[in-house]
């Protein structure tokens, strides 16, 4: 039986490129964020993978990857489910600021440990650990039970919504999470054993 899931980062947004905390904010995608989208639909039909489902957030950089990503794969018609779940986390008072202005205000340290620690939370927002507290029920609840039925799933949202996957599929650490960077455009293959651990996994870098 296949239990396969690809998690996507959705391509290049318009804040991305502008170097902007984005959060729950909802820039589109780029010209370049289209064609990294495009790729990846390319790349998962040379490896002849079609699907039966996809999952998405609330923002429109990532509903707009997934709809291309689709178009690529000529499934136009595939069920999408979309959940507030899987939405990016919400950087709360950051949100729309220059990264490095916001260095220069708050200092190098605390604006890293905003970005990178597992469980600091910026100023009206979330951390990591908070993130991980709402993907991961509707993961268990939504995503998975699919997965395992041997339905093909693509999951295209957010950096930080797909590390939480992560951190299940990969057996990650509060630790080593806080160095895990995911690419824009770039899909993660996962084969899943019968009892839902990692059989394979295969990043799509171009």
């Amino acid at each position: 039986m296949d239990r396969i899931l690809v998690l996507l980062r959705h391509g290049e947004s318009e804040w991305n490129a502008k170097n902007l905390f984005t959060g729950w904010k909802n820039p589109d995608l780029t010209p370049k964020g289209i064609d990294e989208a495009r790729r990846s639909g390319r790349e998962l039909k040379r490896m002849d993978l079609r699907f039966n489902i996809g999952f998405t957030s609330l923002l429109l950089r990532a509903q707009h990857t997934l709809d291309l990503v689709f178009q690529e794969l000529g499934q136009k018609d595939v069920p999408v489910i979309r959940s507030r779940s899987l939405n990016e986390r919400h950087y709360g008072d950051l949100s729309g600021l220059n990264k490095d202005e916001a260095r220069q205000q708050w200092g190098e340290e605390q604006v890293r440990l905003w970005r990178r620690s597992y469980d600091v939370a910026p100023p009206g927002g979330e951390s990591l650990k908070d993130t991980v507290a709402r993907v991961l029920p509707f993961y268990c609840q939504e995503i998975l039970p699919r997965a395992m039925r041997g339905e093909r799933v693509l999951v295209a949202a957010h950096g930080n919504s797909l590390r939480a996957l992560a951190m299940v599929l990969d057996r990650l650490t509060p630790e080593s999470v806080s160095s895990l960077e995911i690419a824009t455009g770039v899909p993660i293959v996962y084969r899943l054993n019968s009892d839902s651990t990692v059989a394979t996994k295969e990043v799509l870098d171009r």
